[in-house]
């Protein structure tokens, strides 16, 4: 149900908006704080932590508590970005791209697999990666 929830507010935010601006990484729309191969969720999700309590969290873990300024919580967004339990290694997520409207900040989230013919460590491994949004307008991910 959360992602159809998900994807009928991404149509509909996305066919009410303006044309996207291009991102330009180095203004510092986002950063990503933390991209690991081990330490993430077993399942795979993606979440926006935009409430103060929610924030407060992340600067608890110790990749993250340098990293999340007091006043972030009034002018930033974060997403958490889980790819899940995986059997070898060799898998990433991370941010391919993120633009911005008029209404808000689309993410595109980029999910890097493993070749074939690789040889990988046989281990399980848990993707993740934090990434703050510099704004606090709706954060669409796709």
């Amino acid at each position: 149900m959360k992602k159809f929830l998900l994807f009928f507010l991404f149509c509909l935010q996305f066919s009410c908006t303006g044309v996207p601006k291009p991102t330009d990484h180095s203004l510092g729309l986002y950063q990503v704080l933390t991209q690991q191969e081990n330490g993430g969720a077993s399942i795979r999700f993606y979440e926006i932590l935009s409430e103060p309590n929610e924030i407060k969290m992340l600067q608890k873990d110790p990749l993250l508590k340098n990293k999340i300024k007091a006043s972030d919580l009034i002018v930033s967004n974060f997403l958490i970005l889980n790819m899940g339990e995986k059997n070898t290694s060799g898998y990433a997520i991370g941010v391919e791209n993120v633009t911005q409207t008029d209404k808000n900040i689309i993410v595109t989230v980029k999910e890097t697999i493993p070749e074939s013919a690789a040889q990988l460590m046989q281990s399980r491994v848990y993707p993740f990666c934090v990434v703050k949004i510099n704004s606090k307008k709706e954060i669409i991910i796709k």
